[in-house]
């Protein structure tokens, strides 16, 4: 039994009336479109309705389902207890879910959570639900801090289980839009917050889910949207498969985007592999990039594909430029994968006898010992990109206003602490963020008295 519907849907608590009391108003387009869905549901009398949520258990590298049999929830905390909610979870199939994960070492399943409480992403969809259809047990999808690629296939694996139980499923992708969309809201106005709803929603009003793939991260977060991984994943679910699109609603008069789309399957399209798209035409994106890459990052990527097939060091290779030879610098090996970091370790003065020799030891701390992530594995190396920094002479200045973001790294120095931060990086827009991130790398409180230095970098790519 595939997926009967999916259903694209925001979370503001204010919507209900007992929450708002009397602010819902301004969102009424929503609400109306909300009950509308809330219809739908009901006459598809689904068995079980799968909910995506932003606000569910979130991990950096894992996605987590919901465990046991039953959750409850309130919105006390938004000064509304007498609204609750006591829901059954369909164990067979978030099993079902967490076993296909297993097979294919993906990392889903439902370790972790610690307490059986609804989050509002939940909550607020259940009570639209609950007015009109008070059957179908819950599954309660967690996202991650994993690629996009990574959701959409997570959202294949949940289409799996549906088909292998035979559950009625519906499926309801929670996330609000842009949180910055207008000036006097509560995050402020971003440029990158209506350019994202009016994007999402073309996109979503098309039913063109290969694209949303190709949002860029960093897009996405100075949008400050918290929907978008929850649409990926239920792309994911009806990948191959062709849907019939409809818009109902989108407004920004809170400036956060609230949009609701529906979805409903039209039977096999050997046209909509949109991951399986993807991912070739990045192979072969990666393949020119290699090509041309210059001999820095050759010998980074040389450096990390050796050690991660041999374990063995790489030698100095014989045929590298003379400057690599003669030259001493500090170096950074960054490694992205699928548009997001990897792995990042230099050195911020030589420690080696060569450039060459910074860029081999560098690259196989990035690959290997960066405390953030766990090492990359042989099955990796193809999507992997590299960047290679070698850094100039840091120089001591005696203000923040010194600091140009794109020319300048900065190294940020109180006692034996010390933190750095690259030049030109997406996301930091300003010194005032980048001395920010650097000071919390290193460890270094805001009250806590500091020496700035600026480096100039020579960037390969």
């Amino acid at each position: 039994m595939p997926i009967l519907a999916a259903f694209m849907v925001p979370h503001p608590p204010m919507i209900v009336p007992a929450v708002g009391r009397g602010s819902e108003e301004q969102i009424r387009e929503t609400t109306e479109a909300y009950k509308r869905v809330a219809k739908e549901i009901a006459g598809l009398q689904p068995e079980t309705i799968l909910i995506i949520s932003p606000h569910a258990t979130l991990y950096a590298d894992y996605f987590h389902i919901s465990p046991g049999r039953r959750a409850k929830g309130s919105f006390a905390d938004f000064r509304a207890p007498q609204v609750k909610f006591e829901e059954e979870y369909d164990e067979e199939l978030a099993d079902c879910i967490s076993a296909i994960a297993m097979e294919t070492h993906f990392p889903a399943g439902t370790l972790g959570e610690r307490e059986k409480k609804l989050d509002h992403g939940t909550m607020v969809p259940l009570w639209f639900i609950r007015q009109q259809y008070s059957g179908g047990r819950l599954v309660r999808i967690g996202l991650s801090g994993l690629p996009l690629t990574d959701h959409y296939t997570f959202g294949q694996m949940i289409r799996e289980a549906v088909e292998r139980t035979g559950r009625r499923t519906v499926l309801v992708a929670s996330g609000d839009l842009s949180h910055k969309l207008q000036s006097y809201g509560p995050y402020g106005f971003a440029p990158e917050g209506p350019e994202y709803d009016d994007r999402i929603m073309d996109v979503c009003s098309r039913g063109a889910f290969g694209e949303l793939l190709e949002f860029d991260e960093t897009f996405c977060e100075k949008a400050a949207e918290c929907g978008h991984r929850s649409f990926v994943i239920m792309a994911g679910a009806f990948d191959g498969i062709a849907v019939k699109a409809a818009r109902l609603s989108h407004q920004d008069v809170t400036g956060v985007g609230y949009g609701i789309c529906t979805f409903y399957p039209q039977g096999k399209d050997a046209g909509r592999h949109f991951l399986k798209r993807y991912l070739e035409q990045l192979q072969d994106r990666l393949a020119v990039q290699k090509e041309q890459a210059d001999a820095y990052v050759r010998l980074a990527r040389q450096s990390l594909e050796s050690y991660i097939r041999s374990g063995k060091t790489l030698r100095v290779p014989k045929d590298i430029p003379e400057e690599m030879l003669k030259e001493r610098a500090g170096a950074f090996v960054s490694i992205h994968k699928h548009g997001k970091l990897r792995g990042c370790i230099g050195t911020i003065a030589p420690t080696a006898e060569n450039v060459a020799q910074e860029i081999i030891r560098n690259a196989v701390s990035a690959a290997t010992r960066d405390p953030r992530f766990d090492p990359i594995t042989e099955d990796e190396l193809e999507w992997l990109e590299i960047n290679v920094d070698i850094l100039g002479k840091p120089e001591k200045i005696r203000s923040i206003d010194e600091l140009d973001v794109k020319r300048y790294g900065v190294i940020v120095t109180s006692g034996y602490k010390r933190g750095l931060l690259l030049p030109d990086l997406d996301g930091v827009d300003t010194p005032e963020q980048q001395v920010s991130i650097a000071m919390k790398k290193g460890g270094i409180g805001k009250g806590e008295k500091y020496v700035l230095e600026r480096f100039e970098v020579v960037r390969h790519i």
